[in-house]
């Protein structure tokens, strides 16, 4: 597995594509008669990842192959996880079946039906380009029963959204390339898209994008919200305000601590400490033309929050309110802002007039 030369970090391969390549070994053994030690497959954009298989098995009627998730260098709490597939003969065309620690899709508004096994659309796709593969080499109709599991996934699955997207019972079959890459921003803006989809499809009207678990709960206890209405925005504010202005809702409340809080005020759109800072010397002009203390020399947000009090917190409420509303400019979605302290506690609130 190569490194990637922007960040030296090795790449990983998603859970799709450990099931697609379990899927094609187990054709091996059922077609063909053979138990491979490594399979290789073709993802969607022509790379040729092999994998080694870590177990297997076989009956007369079946056969089933377990591999060892490497998401190389991401945080990913898949990351070593053993993702197995078993196949099986169908009664016509290639079924998907969830095995042990595969979620079902329980709410509308996901791109599986409810009811069915959480295998994301391409990862079927890659399977079933599998199965047609290997039913031309050894003769045999692409008739498939593909039942997959994953060891210890619906543990798993607590750390995931998916408890909160409304899928039951384990992991989710995912990947749109096959590849993870290392800290990418693209799977954490497709999980906040996903909630959102969540939300509108069952017709919740107050949702709400907090980025941390502290402001969360802050907020979701202030406004009595269910789980599916939180979505885990982290530090994508813009990315979640761009979706939700092309799919809106009624009501969106924006959470933080204040010094992300600060940061969303003066206009960044990403709020992560390597992408954006806080502007003291902006922050100080916000206080001394309210009168406060002079704050250009604090060394934090929350510093320049203690030193000038509440009537600062407010201020940065007022203009992360301005600059939310800024980017929902030409949607009737009403927008309110709450900042919060180290604890939890709410220091400032700002709501559409």
């Amino acid at each position: 597995m190569s490194e990637d030369p922007a960040t030296r970090l090795r790449r990983g391969w998603t859970t799709g594509a450990c099931a697609t390549a379990a899927t094609k070994a187990a054709l091996q053994m059922l077609w063909g008669d053979e138990t491979p030690a490594t399979v290789g497959i073709t993802l969607p954009k022509g790379e040729q990842p092999v994998f080694a298989v870590h177990n297997s098995a076989q009956t007369e009627t079946s056969a089933t192959v377990e591999i060892e998730k490497d998401a190389g260098d991401d945080p990913d709490v898949t990351h070593g996880a053993i993702i197995g597939v078993t196949v099986t003969a169908s009664e016509g065309g290639v079924v998907f079946k969830a095995g042990e620690g595969v979620g079902i899709v329980t709410k509308p508004g996901l791109p599986i039906p409810v009811g069915e096994p959480s295998i994301n659309p391409v990862p079927r796709s890659m399977m079933e380009g599998v199965v047609a593969q290997m039913a031309a080499l050894y003769g045999q109709a692409p008739d498939v029963a593909i039942t997959v599991h994953v060891q210890n996934g619906a543990a798993l699955a607590l750390k995931t959204w998916n408890p909160r997207l409304g899928i039951e019972g384990g992991l989710s079959i995912l990947g749109t390339t096959g590849v993870v890459r290392p800290f990418s921003c693209a799977a954490w803006i497709a999980s906040i898209h996903r909630g959102i989809d969540v939300a509108i499809a069952s017709d919740t009207r107050h949702v709400a994008g907090c980025t941390g678990s502290t402001s969360e709960a802050t907020v979701q206890k202030l406004h009595k919200l269910p789980d599916h209405a939180m979505l885990d925005m982290g530090d994508f504010a813009g990315g979640l305000l761009k979706y939700l202005k092309k799919h809106p809702v009624a009501r969106i409340t924006i959470g933080g601590g204040i010094g992300k809080m600060t940061k969303l005020a003066q206009g960044a759109r990403d709020l992560h400490s390597k992408r954006s800072q806080v502007d003291f010397a902006v922050l100080g002009d916000w206080a001394i033309g309210a009168g406060l203390p002079d704050v250009r020399d604090a060394n934090t947000a929350l510093e320049a929050f203690e030193r000038a009090g509440s009537q600062l917190a407010g201020i940065i409420a007022r203009n992360a309110l301005a600059e939310v509303n800024n980017m929902l400019e030409g949607t009737d979605i009403k927008a309110d802002i709450v900042v919060i302290d180290r604890a939890g506690k709410v220091i400032a609130q700002e709501e559409a007039t």
